[in-house]
């Protein structure tokens, strides 16, 4: 088939070269837009809302990991406490004869953190001044200064996996699926642009055909007339004349509505609302409904549907997810064993004073030891201490992991299951799409030869008129017929178009 195609008043025509060209008016174009079908989609790409907003989920899952990560950050505390203490005196051993005082003021300075393989640890320093009025102390002021260092690690629940670690492989597993959501929401938006552009260069090509429809009832009108004029044609056929040209003005009337309808679905993909030409600006389509047949293989098709379908990479994501949390769950039911390491140093100084004999002593002197003699006993480890432990549990009869384990289980089975159900879905879809492609192509042939014919009809019907062999009647029936191939033969490569686009976008995501 071959297909004229006119650009007339920023209009694409479609006409068979059979018919002559039909004349239109010109139109301004300073508020038009010409579009290819590509164009169309890179605007959609780029202003399309529903594609922002899928955008955003991707950032979203990123802070998801942050947040996860944020787990093993360090974190540094500080304590400053001030005390004071009046205690009566109970006792003569008490250190005062009615009230003893003591005034403190602490400081602490620690860090803390949970490692990646399940370890923790916690440095702190601790000073301390203090004053009393007990006379059997030896200091006053007393300053003190000690470094605690502890470290704890797992060697079975909590080495491999815990919480922090699954919390942080689910969030990198839902930014995987951002990935793929973004994806899938180009694709379904890419094929809704597509339609919506392939509508619109049919609706403005069927008005052509109604348009030139119109042009030849009313031409069989003016016919008519003439005929009835010389008396070779009854009056009652100029009624019936201008009844034909009133139905197909309605019908050049609602596809010029369609063409808004359609238009309208269009800017509202591709556009920005915000834009202050968002209504008003006028789209011509440049691509061509164009009829050109392709091969198809179904086989890389399934293939490549397998494999990238974004609908099933979810449905596996959602199976890793499952995974995760069976992984963590069995861990859980390992006994808890637990490895821990206490290492302190201390120093101490002041005033220290130095008595004589007897209980408590005569203060006979008094000795200064400064806050840097006391630091170097920290730093020279003269008076270090440390622990080391093992501490194990084991609960004895039915525990909730077992139960979360069994649950784990059967979730990641059941996903399992809905993975091969969603692939023979795929493969189903994959090959009804193709089934299509070739349908709509043999359509295509088949209302291409339908319109070769109905033309070659009303040829024959209108020199048989002119013979006066038959009736104005058949004639508009035979244009009717013709007009009706024509939109038939349009509608046969538009759809042959969208089963195009959906045999391409069904092997990247679901059709919706």
């Amino acid at each position: 088939m071959r297909m004229t195609w006119l650009r007339c008043g920023g209009v694409v025509t479609v006409m068979a070269i059979v018919l002559g060209v039909v004349p239109c008016a010109s139109a301004q174009t300073s508020d038009l837009r010409r579009l290819t079908v590509d164009e169309a989609v890179r605007l959609a790409l780029e202003n399309n809302l529903g594609i922002r907003a899928a955008r955003i989920d991707p950032q979203i899952g990123d802070l998801g990991i942050a947040e996860a990560r944020a787990a093993w950050h360090p974190m540094l505390t500080s304590t400053v406490q001030s005390a004071s203490v009046d205690s009566p005196s109970n006792s003569f051993l008490s250190g005062a004869d009615t009230r003893i005082s003591d005034d403190r003021l602490n400081t602490n300075v620690g860090v803390a953190q949970s490692l990646p393989w399940g370890g923790r640890y916690n440095v702190g320093w601790d000073s301390s001044r203090s004053t009393t009025t007990n006379i059997f102390s030896n200091f006053s002021p007393q300053v003190r200064s000690s470094v605690a260092l502890t470290y704890v690690q797992p060697l079975l629940r909590g080495f491999s996996i815990d919480t922090e670690r699954q919390q942080l492989l689910l969030s990198e597993n839902t930014r995987e699926v951002a990935d793929v959501t973004f994806r899938q929401a180009i694709a379904v938006t890419t094929r809704m642009v597509r339609y919506a552009y392939w509508d619109l260069a049919f609706a403005i090509a069927s008005l052509q055909v109604q348009r030139q429809s119109l042009d030849l009832a009313r031409e069989s009108l003016r016919n008519t007339r003439a005929r009835i004029e010389i008396g070779s044609a009854p009056p009652v056929d100029e009624i019936e004349g201008e009844a034909e040209v009133a139905q197909r003005e309605e019908a050049v009337i609602l596809g010029e509505g369609q063409i808004g309808t359609t238009e309208d679905a269009l800017r509202a993909l591709i556009f920005d609302p915000a834009s202050p030409d968002f209504w008003t600006l006028r789209i011509e389509p440049v691509d061509l409904p164009a009829f050109a047949p392709r091969p198809l293989d179904m086989d890389a098709a399934t293939r490549m549907a397998l494999e990238r379908r974004s609908d099933l990479q979810q449905t596996r994501k959602t199976l890793d997810a499952a995974n995760i949390n069976l992984r963590f769950y069995r861990n859980e039911t390992l006994p808890d064993v637990t490895a821990s390491v206490d290492y302190g140093l201390t120093g101490l100084g002041g005033t220290q004073f130095l008595r004589g004999v007897g209980f408590p002593g005569p203060i006979i002197g008094q000795n200064q030891r400064s806050f840097g003699t006391v630091l170097g006993d920290l730093f020279t480890n003269d008076f270090p201490s440390w622990t080391a432990s093992l501490n194990i549990s084991y609960p004895l009869g039915a525990t909730p992991q077992a139960a979360n384990v069994a649950r784990a289980r059967l979730e990641y089975t059941q996903q399992q299951t809905q993975l091969r159900d969603a692939e023979v879905q795929v493969v189903s879809q994959v090959r009804e799409a193709g089934r299509q492609v070739l349908t709509n192509q043999r359509r295509v042939e088949t209302t291409m030869v339908s319109r070769q014919l109905a033309e070659r009809r009303l040829d024959a019907e209108e020199r048989k008129l002119t013979a006066g062999t038959t009736t104005t009647f058949f004639v508009f029936q035979a244009q009717r017929d013709l007009a009706q191939a024509r939109n038939n033969q349009l509608r046969a490569i538009l759809d042959y178009q969208r089963s195009v686009v959906d045999f391409e976008t069904v092997q990247e995501a679901p059709l919706r």
